[in-house]
Formats: C-alpha cells, sequence, structure tokens
C-alpha cells in the first residue's frame, strides 16, 4: 500500500486520481510540525511512500525559516529513518530553488546547490536528510507547479485576465513549468519501480517542456483560455519580492527518463488539460 504524505495540495490530489487506493494522510492525521508523529503513521502494511507535503510559501518563508525547516526538513528526515529500517522507498519531491539561478544552462542533478533564500534552504536541508538516512529513495526536483487546484500562476493569470486589458510579467525568469498531474504520475512510477530496484536511488530532475519565460507562460495561458489580455514584458527588478527568485529555472532531465523511462510532460498539453478540469 502506498502512503501519501499529503491531501489536499496540487500534487496530493492528482495522486488521488490516479492511485484511489493509497493512503492519503492531512492536515488532520499528520501535522507536519511534529516530525516524531509523521514518521509513526508509516505502519507496518506501507509498501513505498510519497511526501507530498511541503512548506511552499517562498516569501513568508524569509520571516519563518525555522517553521520551514521543520516542515521541509525535519520532518522529512523522520520519515525517510523510518522508511530507511523499514526498507520502504520514499519519493521525495524538492524543488529548483535549491540553485542559485545563475547562467542559462540546464541544472544537472548532481549540479552544485546554492539557494537564495529560506525556502530553498530549508528544501535543501530536507534533501539532505532524505539522503542521510541511507534507505531507497528518489528526491524528484520540480518546477513551476501548476494544476486546476489550489493557487497557482495558471488560475492568478485566468483570474486576472478576465477583468484586465494588459498585464505586467517577468519575462527574465526562465524554467520549466510543471503540470502536477505529470509530477503525480512521475512519483507513482518512480515509487513502484524503487520497489524492485532500490540501486535506482538518487536525485532527479523532473520539469515541463519546452522552458519559457514567465511572460510567454502567461501568452500560452491567455490563448488558450480564448482571453485577450495582453501581456507586457518586465524585468525581475520592476517586481520585488521578499524573497529572491533564480532567474535561470532550467532543469536537465534526461537521467530521470534515462534511469525511469519518464520523459519531459509537455505543458502546453497540461495546461489544456488543466483549463478543461477548470469549473466554468
Amino acid at each position: 500500500m502506498i502512503l501519501v504524505f499529503g491531501k489536499t495540495g496540487q500534487v496530493a490530489q492528482e495522486l488521488a486520481r490516479r492511485a484511489p487506493d493509497a493512503r492519503f494522510l492531512g492536515r488532520d492525521a499528520a501535522d507536519f510540525t511534529d516530525p516524531a508523529a509523521c514518521a509513526a503513521c508509516i505502519t507496518d502494511d506501507v509498501t513505498a511512500v510519497i511526501n507530498a507535503v511541503a512548506y511552499t510559501a517562498v516569501d513568508k518563508a524569509e520571516d519563518e525559516e525555522a517553521l520551514a525547516t521543520v516542515i521541509n526538513a525535519d520532518t522529512p528526515g523522520a520519515i525517510a529513518r523510518v522508511c530507511a529500517d523499514r526498507g520502504i522507498p520514499l519519493v521525495q519531491i524538492s524543488t529548483d530553488y535549491v540553485f542559485d539561478g545563475a547562467g542559462d544552462a540546464p541544472f544537472t542533478p548532481d549540479a552544485p546547490t546554492a539557494p537564495l533564500g529560506a525556502y530553498g534552504r530549508s528544501k535543501l536541508a530536507g534533501e539532505t536528510a532524505v539522503r542521510a538516512a541511507g534507505g531507497p529513495h528518489a528526491i524528484l526536483r520540480t518546477s513551476w507547479v501548476v494544476s486546476a487546484h489550489g493557487k497557482n500562476f495558471v488560475k492568478t493569470m485566468l483570474a486576472l485576465g478576465k477583468s484586465r486589458d494588459r498585464l505586467t510579467v517577468v519575462a527574465d525568469q526562465i524554467g520549466g513549468p510543471t503540470p502536477a498531474g505529470d509530477i503525480g504520475a512521475a512519483c507513482l512510477t518512480i515509487a513502484t519501480a524503487l520497489q524492485d530496484a532500490p540501486d535506482k536511488s538518487g536525485t532527479y530532475h523532473f520539469s515541463g517542456a519546452p522552458d519559457v519565460s514567465w511572460a510567454d507562460f502567461a501568452r500560452a495561458i491567455m490563448s488558450q483560455a480564448g482571453l485577450t489580455c495582453d501581456i507586457a514584458d518586465i524585468p525581475g527588478s520592476d517586481y520585488p519580492t521578499p524573497a529572491e527568485r533564480p532567474g535561470n529555472s532550467r532543469m536537465d532531465c534526461t537521467l530521470t527518463e534515462f534511469v525511469f523511462g519518464i520523459p519531459r510532460p509537455d505543458w502546453r498539453m497540461g495546461l489544456g488539460h488543466i483549463l478543461s478540469d477548470l469549473p466554468e
């Protein structure tokens, strides 16, 4: 039985579509501010664990780094140690924010990490804790998660595009938008593979293709949604935020395809599915 930490988040909801027989633990059953309590949720019938819980408030994390670190590092570490003791594969979702975003080349899984802010530091600490546990695991770094659920860039653009004629959107941050449904499917494939081949443990990248700027992604959203809102390019410096964002979020995903047979998903197709999922 696959155990999923998470219930209402973007990836967890998509996992529920694809693995209805899995056990999903929301905040009421698994308090991620209590590492020991979450570790105790791993019962004897669990065959694989997917952690789809994270503190993702990037700007707020600058003032709440201790809390972000408990949720993104301490608790995953506690879960990983139990999984390691029992030989249970763990899939831990991580982020492009562990990199500094320098240059314009895609980051490989073994590229040096250098997070720019508290959120990235907390996620990197989680990666370290999972590796240190020594059990079968996959750290799956992804980026720019979007879906029909919760709060994300697609839903924000749609809401603004319906009420405005023109929007300014950052054009000098480049990355791969990644539909949550594709992330969920990848997690399930990897979790199953690790049960049979724990030697495939390691760090992997998974993001949508092709790489694009936020501004061009916004244009695609407006186009597919049939909205006429005009998108004007601005530099990130014109849209200051408490936490610095990486300018380059390109990720090299070739290892993921080579080891697990999972290609980069086309976010343009995924965007169409998201738009069809949204209520009228």
